[in-house]
């Protein structure tokens, strides 16, 4: 499961205004046009993805309920997953 708030950089209790900005800055910053990177093209979706699910009130209580639901189901496949994208997206070298 992608996690959407940390495709664009923000906590679960960021403002709509919080989630439009991020997602100017995110979409910005991986847009395939303006990035040459490999994964700018697949970060720029899962950056789109997360916009869609988190700026529309209904998906995005859906997708908080599921992932409150993942988060107890299981704790150590879901600690797994956010600790090796932080370090991914910590140690990948960025361009600037």
């Amino acid at each position: 499961m992608n996690d959407h708030y940390t495709a664009l950089g923000l906590t679960s209790d960021a403002t709509l205004a919080d989630i439009k900005k991020a997602f100017r800055q995110k979409a910005s910053l991986y847009h395939p046009d303006r990035n040459d990177a490999a994964d700018a093209a697949a970060r720029f979706r899962a950056v789109q993805e997360a916009y869609e699910v988190l700026s529309d009130d209904s998906k995005r209580q859906a997708y908080d309920d599921n992932r409150r639901r993942n988060l107890l189901d299981n704790p150590a496949e879901t600690a797994r997953e956010i600790w090796t994208r932080y370090f991914d997206s910590v140690l990948s070298p960025q361009k600037t």
